[in-house]
């Protein structure tokens, strides 16, 4: 089982008047920085706020008739999707998450009528209830991220950003389970495989980086980060999402909270963008030197806007931030030169 450019176009059909047509904008302090244009993919600008919308919408699309409902875990913003597409097809929802998902997005979802669960302290956690529900009440689970629908749709960002403008040349994708990074890496090298896709994650329980570095799904201890979307395992019986990323993904960096930090104050600042911090990852890296110097455009995803406004303030007006046993020492925004 894979996915397929053909898959990816069909899915842009499934989510088509709903998900698809976010704006893609040029950063003009990013390419100042690096010399080239940088572009933003506005998916913060989804009905719901996250990309997440795409896999979801195309998943529930191809359900059969008389499935009793939905069921799946999640981090908060699949969780949303999955409600909102339930929803509109009438049908119950059961998201489980755990303890570790941000008290907005756990409101967001109950707010599209879904039910949800919280169950122990971890992805693995909330996927075991969301399986027992399966298979106990006749529900359709939707994985995340390894469901070749779920896949299929997060690529139709990747068509899009290379329709508007085919001289990308990087794209840098944040990383988390691989839905999106798979998805987007499908359709670009299907395109034109000299396109660089890579993957960025958090450095506290980056499940996908670890993985592909040991050459097999690999557990990984989930902890609060500001890039709290990109948190979870990727499951250990991972079927798709990671032997794509494994294989298509032309690298995968960390950053460090701090990295992170400064980045969701220079979207903020510079781009007036409100974004939770795993959409900032790509753009932490770029700050960071972490990257080679690009051949031409880079294109990036801003995931998501679902975020504790509170703590957002925080970061943006350069105060200290605690995250579990993790202190980000703030500082007010200055712009370098």
């Amino acid at each position: 089982m894979t996915v397929t450019l053909a898959d990816i176009l069909a899915a842009r059909r499934s989510i088509r008047g709903v998900a698809d047509a976010t704006p893609l904008v040029p950063s003009p302090f990013m390419s100042a920085h690096v010399g080239h244009d940088v572009l933003l993919k506005l998916e913060n600008m989804q009905p719901i706020g996250a990309f997440k919308l795409r896999g979801a919408l195309n998943a529930i699309a191809q359900l059969p008739e008389g499935t009793a409902g939905v069921t799946c875990c999640s981090t908060g913003n699949h969780g949303r999707g999955v409600a909102y597409g339930a929803r509109e097809r009438g049908l119950r929802a059961v998201v489980c998450m755990s303890g570790l998902v941000p008290q907005a997005k756990v409101d967001g979802i109950r707010a599209l009528g879904a039910e949800v669960r919280i169950v122990g302290r971890s992805q693995d956690e909330a996927l075991a209830e969301s399986r027992r529900l399966a298979a106990e009440q006749g529900l359709a689970e939707i994985s995340p991220f390894d469901d070749p629908a779920v896949i299929a749709g997060q690529g139709t960002i990747g068509l899009e950003m290379l329709e508007a403008r085919p001289d990308i040349r990087r794209v840098l994708v944040p990383l988390s389970g691989g839905g999106l990074a798979a998805g987007i890496a499908v359709a670009a090298k299907a395109i034109d495989p000299s396109i660089e896709v890579i993957g960025i994650s958090m450095d506290r329980g980056a499940a996908m980086h670890r993985s592909i570095r040991a050459g097999r799904p690999v557990e990984v201890q989930e902890v609060e980060s500001l890039a709290d979307s990109l948190g979870g395992g990727i499951g250990l019986a991972n079927r798709l999402s990671f032997p794509l990323c494994r294989d298509l993904l032309d690298d995968t960096l960390l950053v460090t909270e701090e990295e992170i930090y400064h980045a969701m104050q220079v979207l903020y600042w510079e781009d007036r963008i409100v974004a939770e911090g795993a959409c900032v990852v790509g753009l932490a890296a770029t700050l960071a030197g972490k990257l080679p110097q690009a051949r031409g455009p880079i294109a990036t995803v801003v995931t998501g806007r679902n975020l504790d406004m509170a703590l957002f303030t925080r970061v943006v007006t350069g105060q200290d931030v605690t995250l579990g046993d993790h202190r980000v020492r703030g500082r007010p925004y200055a712009r370098k030169a």
